[in-house]
């Protein structure tokens, strides 16, 4: 195991004009994430520290609560400036520097610790991150000398004939010894009207110079793969669905349809649990053994206790526990409530800041209505026992609770606490008037 201090750079200033957004392109979502927090979560896989992110200005302030370093990049001159701006917050830094860009999320900690095991065992200065896709089209060619080391990197519509028939790319992703690297920015040019200073200038600068530039190929090149669209965002959110699915059904989880169930990165499920189609499992929810996920489920931040029944058509909004056993059925949405082991909320029901709980069976069509009655208080809360019989259609007006064992009226609105083992009505006596619809038939 290489002991080599590393460091990592996140080059996240760019705009990226081509997702036509007022939002910056690393700032776009995926999977519950912003795209750029992939790459530093990847980054924090391979043990780097310190990771510094390089930020517009505009941008600097959306990294407050994250584990990294902030520096600015004033102007966008280029990659090369991007990571020179990084140079201060590393002086102290002795070992290597990872360099990595902002709109990669599909890239891999296995990948990246591939290609550092490539920069020691080469006893490189600088190793590139390369990869061989079916299609080039313009990224720029690594060209290597007889011996496979690297001489330079020729960007796609630079390349003359001869070197674009090469088929290994530059995926702008590098390792560098901290002692070749700041030299070779301080050496770097402005080759365009723009005066941009390019980082794979750095390459060739290092290899001329007498340093030793090595490439690691990645196995699969779509690893390697940038975003610049929304249609390269929508792909990119695809493979890491497919591959979130796989590694919860490699530990034991049924997912009946991969393509149609989309669960973020933060999810926990246990085995033995089954997810049917066009679920969405989002942030800190946790599923426990045994439960099953009916189709067209949204849970998010929510707690599914064992052999819970969910769905189909269920929302599970932040703050849900649900006990052991328990159940929420079609069309029903919870919300920062607790409903106990062998609670059933059947069907067609809305239940907000409340307490269920166990062995409690609520009506269709139950309603929990917290609203504060004056402006600047708090909700108020809905407390429902064991062994509950609530009926169809019950409106429950919180503050209340219901004893343990107590019934509810169908079609009742609870305003006021029902107690253990009582019967709580609260709706008009019926009253039938004979004759009525004859005689508007015929007056």
């Amino acid at each position: 195991m290489n002991e080599t201090p590393l460091a990592a750079v996140v080059m996240a200033g760019g705009l990226g004009t081509r997702m036509k957004s007022a939002v910056p392109k690393h700032f776009h979502p995926i999977l519950g994430r912003r795209m750029v927090d992939w790459i530093i979560a990847t980054a924090h896989e391979t043990g780097a520290d310190p990771i510094v992110v390089v930020a517009s200005p505009s941008t600097r302030d959306q990294f407050v609560h994250s584990a990294v370093e902030v520096v600015v990049q004033e102007s966008p001159l280029g990659t090369g400036d991007a990571v020179r701006a990084a140079r201060a917050a590393l002086e102290r830094h002795e070992g290597d520097v990872l360099v990595l860009s902002g709109d990669t999320p599909l890239l891999t900690a296995e990948l990246l610790h591939a290609l550092l095991d490539t920069h020691h065992r080469e006893d490189a200065d600088a190793t590139i991150l390369s990869a061989e896709p079916d299609d080039p089209r313009l990224y720029g060619r690594v060209v290597r000398a007889a011996d496979g080391s690297v001489l330079r990197v020729v960007e796609g519509t630079d390349a003359n004939e001869e070197e674009q028939k090469i088929r290994e790319i530059n995926s702008s992703i590098y390792v560098f010894r901290a002692t070749a690297l700041w030299p070779a920015l301080d050496k770097l040019e402005p080759k365009n009207v723009q005066g941009e200073l390019y980082l794979t200038d750095a390459i060739a600068i290092v290899a001329g110079g007498g340093g030793k530039v090595a490439a690691h190929v990645a196995a699969d090149a779509r690893e390697t793969d940038g975003v610049n669209t929304r249609v390269e965002l929508a792909q990119a959110g695809a493979v890491l669905r497919d591959r979130i699915n796989e590694a919860h059904m490699l530990a034991g989880v049924t997912i009946v349809d991969p393509r149609t169930t989309w669960i973020e990165p933060t999810v926990e499920i246990d085995p033995d649990t089954t997810v049917q189609p066009f679920t969405f499992l989002r942030g800190r929810t946790r599923v426990a053994t045994g439960a099953e996920i009916g189709a067209h489920t949204v849970a998010i931040d929510a707690h599914i206790g064992r052999n819970a029944t969910i769905g189909p058509f269920c929302y599970l909004r932040p703050g849900t526990v649900l006990g052991e056993s328990s159940k929420a059925g079609t069309f029903v949405e919870i919300k920062n409530s607790r409903i106990g082991a062998r609670t059933k909320v059947p069907h067609l029901s809305y239940i907000g800041d409340a307490e269920i709980g166990d062995d409690t069976n609520v009506g269709a069509g139950a309603i929990t209505a917290n609203f504060p009655h004056r402006p600047g208080q708090p909700k108020g809360r809905t407390s429902i026992g064991s062994n509950v019989r609530t009926g169809i259609h019950n409106g429950f007006v919180a503050p209340v609770e219901i004893g343990d064992g107590a019934w509810i009226a169908a079609g009742s609105v609870i305003t006021r606490d029902v107690p253990a083992d009582a019967l709580g009505i609260a709706r008009p006596r019926q009253e039938n008037k004979e004759g009525y619809a004859a005689r508007q038939r015929d007056p």
